[in-house]
């Protein structure tokens, strides 16, 4: 007999997290198994420079909820987060970092949350210092406040990928470099709802960060300007009814 269907699929893009991966996959069998939900875990690996497409390749060959996949070379954060999306089969999908400072422990507060809502995004306002430094910390509010000033939002923390939503909400979706940091306001011009949820921030389990000051602010500039324009310009429609 087949595996049933996932219903919930986690998509994670990973480069370079060699250090990471077992315990990643062990904490979300740990938070996932006891809720009796068919599930999937689709990672997409950005064409690492060390040992972790190897470690896929274990981990995927010994529990077929793992699917994995490798670029032919690096193309960052946003692409990979994209090609596991529409890798991925589940009703529900979510987005989460191989690092671990995103808690797989936070997983069924994600899932009852969705049920009022399309889209759950994770907060980590209250919990920033439990696993960040004080430069990471400042320059993830400077670029929290300039994207919701320039975008007109009020999402208190954008650059927390952590989040949980409906497949409906990426089925218009078009493909840009440096889109998984704006999903929730694409998706409200989409129509879609989305709330947020305060989550865990714990310290990063292995490796090193690739991301810092001009990642989050001057490196999306321009991506947020595409937003912006976005926003204003673009249009909805239903079909009321339809004849031949």
């Amino acid at each position: 007999m087949s595996d049933p269907a996932p219903i919930l699929s986690l998509v994670i893009p990973c480069y370079n997290e060699e250090g990471n991966l077992r315990h990643l996959i062990a904490a979300i069998r740990e938070a996932v198994d006891p809720l009796n939900l068919p599930y999937e875990v689709v990672i997409t690996d950005d064409c690492s420079k060390d040992n972790s497409w190897n470690i896929l390749k274990d981990l995927a060959a010994k529990d077929p909820r793992i699917r994995v996949q490798r670029f032919v070379f690096n193309c960052g954060e946003s692409a990979a987060s994209w090609a596991g999306l529409k890798a991925a089969r589940g009703q529900y999908l979510v987005t989460l970092d191989a690092d671990l400072q995103n808690d797989p422990r936070d997983l069924p507060k994600f899932i009852e949350a969705l049920k009022s809502c399309d889209c759950v995004c994770g907060t980590r306002v209250e919990s920033r210092g439990q696993g960040d430094n004080i430069v990471r910390i400042i320059s993830s509010r400077i670029a929290n406040s300039v994207r919701n000033k320039l975008s007109g939002e009020k999402i208190s923390d954008a650059g927390c990928t952590y989040r949980a939503f409906k497949r409906e909400c990426i089925g218009n979706l078009k493909f840009f470099k440096g889109m998984h940091r704006f999903l929730p306001t694409l998706f409200k011009i989409e129509g879609h709802t989305v709330t947020e949820i305060a989550v865990s921030n714990n310290p990063r389990f292995a490796g090193k960060s690739n991301y810092g000051v001009w990642n989050r602010l001057f490196a999306s500039f321009y991506d947020l300007l595409a937003v912006r324009w976005m926003k204003k310009r673009m249009f909805r429609f239903e079909v009321a009814e339809k004849i031949n």
